[in-house]
């Protein structure tokens, strides 16, 4: 499909029988900490909360009068499921959504508030997918993909004509990328009318399906994705996007889910919305790209693509989004098990905010803290670090240690002495009733479990940090076993902070 061709579709388009044009507002606060003028386009605002309504209308407006007959089908697990259901139900249209047994109760409730049928399958995003497709093909109803179909594609490039129509004059255009509909739609009309405009996909670190395509020549598909974004939690970018974004993306920035976190309190703080992690993922990436690029005096725009956020995921967006701001360091220190050095150590500290403090004794010569400390950036706990270690404390910046800042934190107790043999690993689960005592079930009783921590994290996914103790002999076996359990896992036994505060403690 040639750039010409998407461009036309972008301008035949019929999104506003259900879509709203959404305003282009200045971002005051985060303009003023970035030294740019930072636009936001608020497709958070549209009827279901997402710019997927443009798209998912004016594919199902564009069916024949014996396709309507049949009615559709989508698998989704968020934002595409609500703007199919919406679309259909304004047209007259039978809506079959198929979405993962994973999905969280209130997303479900809100594509059957919009006349839907909701049938729940397997636990990801690709059981429901292959499922949907095998019912298109069996019933006759039509399958309407989320990003790969031209007038989807054309749909969403309607949030460019928009945009440039409410204000040309911008350096750079920052849009989040999933399978690739969204930065393809907009990018062919950007590049069509003012092509020294950037335009810049951003992708989650651990998400980046379009990034390493670029840079391979070829779609690539990933082996596995993050859920913290799940919005954008895709494989592989369409057959149908990625020659477009070939053509029309100047560059991809990837952000971790820290970084996430605080473009989510950014937006905050300026709109008083709050955003789902994909939906704040391009102003991350500006973010990212004015720091890496020393950018100043600038006008940039990025895309708030998305506010269907999950009420209980806030408490995992608050506690990290210090963290990804720099305005947090997660430090681990031995100190000197003796009277007085706990009073010392504190004293050392100086006149700061300390946000955090474990500790439990754990020999009788030195004992580990964790602590936590209010900082104004990176290099604030950088020289928190520095300073201590002239001090003659040891000390570790935990604050990108994923283990520290998923599991340590939140747990209390210390290192053991009695189990030598400890293989310790990070596992996810889909999260729904009962999937921790049939991850627990699937693990058995063969080896013994010498630690063990789950939080729930309001995600589709839970995580668990588990230790096992494994004779040396058995390794391999224990590995093994492992692979077939059928739950992504890491093992991690030379991470600092297990080594430091969870580990095996050698008898004094």
């Amino acid at each position: 499909m040639s750039l010409e061709a998407v461009v036309r579709e972008i301008l035949t388009s019929r999104v506003y029988d259900v879509a709203r044009e959404t305003p282009l507002d200045v971002a005051p606060m985060l303009s003023y900490r970035l030294a740019n003028r930072v636009l936001l386009k608020r497709e958070d605002l549209q009827p279901i909360f997402s710019f997927k309504i443009r798209g998912a209308y004016n594919r199902i407006a564009r069916l024949s009068d014996a396709e309507r007959s049949r009615g559709v089908i989508a698998a989704s697990a968020g934002n595409h499921a609500q703007g199919v259901a919406l679309s259909a139900a304004r047209l007259g249209i039978r809506a079959l959504i198929v979405m993962p047994r994973t999905t969280p109760e209130i997303k479900v409730a809100a594509v059957r508030r919009h006349g839907a049928e909701v049938e729940l399958v397997g636990d990801h995003y690709a059981d429901a997918q292959r499922h949907a497709e095998r019912t298109s093909s069996e019933s006759g109803l039509v399958f309407i993909h989320p990003f790969d179909d031209p007038l989807v594609i054309a749909g969403q490039g309607t949030v460019a004509v928009e945009l440039l129509r409410q204000c040309r004059e911008v350096a750079a255009v920052f849009v989040p990328v999933g399978g690739g509909g969204l930065v393809a739609g907009m990018g062919a009309y950007i590049k069509a009318l003012v092509p020294e405009i950037r335009v810049v996909g951003v992708e989650p670190i651990d998400a980046d399906a379009l990034a390493r395509s670029l840079e391979a020549g070829t779609r690539v598909k990933l082996e596995g994705v993050g859920l913290f974004a799940d919005g954008v939690a895709v494989e592989q970018v369409g057959a149908y996007t990625f020659p477009i974004a070939q053509a029309t993306v100047d560059e991809v920035v990837r952000v971790d889910n820290d970084e996430i976190c605080a473009a989510i309190k950014d937006v905050f703080d300026d709109t008083r919305v709050i955003m789902e992690p994909a939906g704040a993922l391009a102003v991350a990436g500006l973010k990212r790209w004015v720091e890496r690029n020393l950018v100043t005096g600038r006008q940039l725009a990025a895309v708030l693509s998305g506010a269907n956020m999950n009420f209980d995921r806030l408490r995992f967006v608050a506690e990290r989004a210090e963290i990804g701001e720099g305005r947090e360091a997660l430090l681990a220190v031995t100190i000197p098990e003796r009277p007085g050095a706990f009073r010392a150590f504190c004293g050392a500290l100086g006149p700061c905010v300390v946000t955090e403090f474990n500790y439990r004794l754990s020999s009788r010569d030195a004992a580990q803290i964790f602590v936590g400390l209010s900082t104004r950036s990176r290099q604030d706990g950088e020289a928190f670090v520095l300073k201590l270690r002239a001090l003659g404390y040891e000390t570790a910046d935990l604050s990108g240690n994923e283990m520290a800042k998923l599991h340590v934190r939140h747990m209390v107790g210390g290192r053991t002495p009695h189990v030598e043999t400890e293989r310790v690993c990070r596992f996810e689960f889909p999260e729904r009733p009962g999937a921790l005592l049939q991850f627990l079930d699937a693990l058995g009783g063969r080896w013994n479990i010498s630690l063990f921590h789950y939080r729930n994290h309001g995600a589709d996914f839970g995580r668990v940090l588990a230790a096992f103790e494994v004779p040396d002999g058995e390794r391999s076996s224990f590995e093994a076993f492992l692979s077939g359990l059928g739950y992504r896992f890491q093992l991690d036994e030379g991470n600092e902070a297990y080594r430091r505060f969870l580990g095996f403690a050698p008898k004094a």
